[in-house]
């Protein structure tokens, strides 16, 4: 009797209880998030391990749409350069405060001309690898900003340089 019972359910129904289903899990994922909010790493992935400043040159670009650099040459991954007249040391001072002042930042390492950061989303706890190199005689900070996981990031590594620009633009005077 219980299978004639689920063969007569409809598609809709069938339909709706998948999405309850789905919406009872998402909530407890959100639940645990909330609970334990540093804990949750089922979405950051792996830290990358080709990052850092080769030849002057910041990794480049994967082929997916969620990545940002101002070193790359096509226009779905390119994006400007940090700019800044005062010395390269006070440059990275305020950067770092820019950088520090994000929420859920994380600062992995850093040296005199290069910060790599690690941006990690509140509700999910995915996790975004940004990278500044300075490059003094061009009086340029590069920048790449890439999701780990995924393939669209709905603009959010764009948004997050533009943001990070406009503060470090508000710094420099």
């Amino acid at each position: 009797m219980v299978e004639s019972q689920v063969e007569k359910r409809s598609p809709l129904k069938r339909l709706i209880i998948s999405l309850l289903s789905l919406l009872i899990a998402t909530i407890l994922l959100l639940g645990i998030n909330i609970v334990s909010p540093g804990g949750m790493t089922m979405f950051a992935g792996k830290r990358p391990t080709n990052l850092g400043v080769k030849d002057g040159m910041l990794a480049p670009c994967p082929s997916s749409p969620n990545c940002v650099s101002s070193q790359s040459t096509d226009t779905l991954h390119k994006i400007e350069p940090l700019t800044y007249n005062s010395s390269a040391a006070e440059a990275m001072t305020d950067l770092k405060k820019v950088i520090e002042s994000q929420e859920r930042t994380k600062i992995i390492s850093e040296s005199p001309n290069y910060i790599y950061a690690e941006f990690k989303t509140k509700i999910m706890g995915f996790v975004d690898d940004v990278e500044f190199y300075l490059d003094e005689a061009a009086k340029l900070i590069h920048v790449r900003s890439a999701s780990r996981l995924g393939q669209s990031d709905l603009g959010v590594n764009r948004n997050r340089i533009e943001t990070i620009r406009a503060a470090f633009d508000t710094l420099k005077g």
